[in-house]
């Protein structure tokens, strides 16, 4: 309880609420696009065979996370060490060891763990129609719903930004929806569809 009570401590001081979300919704909304063109590609190229959808799906929704946790690591390191610099020198101490510089450190795992998880829970959500594809055993089935289940995520994703910012959330979901389905219409004609 009182490591939590730490937590709640550092994510203040560090303001990882903010960032957080901005990760979350930036990173998230790439995922999704990104399995956008993974399927179009996929749709366009005739494979039918849901277990290649999966793999080259999981594979990049893989390379996304670990690429979203590594380089947000990096950067969120770097710049907080930046900070932390910045202040030891205003101040002419030592900060090391001190709370401001453990919220530090603990934002940077943080924000890190937002940044890798949410592309990749979000790719990983709109490939799951080809997981079941058994259930139906219509791969194109697959494919409707999977894009389906990504315009959704991404009318989900508007509403949280809209809530975020105290807009409108409908016409915030829809400009998402309108993302996806421009990503959907060049994905077709950049990969051959007719």
């Amino acid at each position: 309880m009182a490591k939590l009570r730490e937590f709640a401590e550092y994510r203040q001081i560090a303001g990882i609420d903010e960032i957080g979300r901005r990760y979350l919704a930036m990173n998230a909304f790439d995922g999704i696009l990104t399995m956008i063109g993974v399927l179009m590609g996929s749709y366009v190229a005739g494979i039918r065979e849901p277990r290649i959808v999966i793999s080259t799906g999981l594979a990049t929704c893989l390379a996304m996370g670990v690429s979203g946790f590594w380089g947000a690591y990096l950067t969120e390191s770097a710049e907080r060490k930046h900070e932390m610099q910045e202040l030891e020198h205003a101040m002419l101490v030592d900060m090391s060891q001190s709370k401001q510089a453990r919220a530090s450190r603990f934002a940077a795992i943080v924000v890190s763990i937002i940044d890798g998880l949410s592309p990749l829970v979000a790719g990983m959500a709109v490939l799951m129609p080809f997981v079941v594809c058994g259930l139906w055993r219509d791969v194109m089935t697959s494919y409707a719903l999977s894009v389906g289940i990504a315009l959704m995520l991404l009318f989900s994703l508007g509403v949280f930004l809209a809530r975020v910012a105290n807009e409108r959330i409908i016409p915030a979901g829809v400009r998402m929806i309108v993302a996806g389905i421009v990503c959907v219409i060049l994905s077709f004609f950049l990969a051959g569809g007719h």
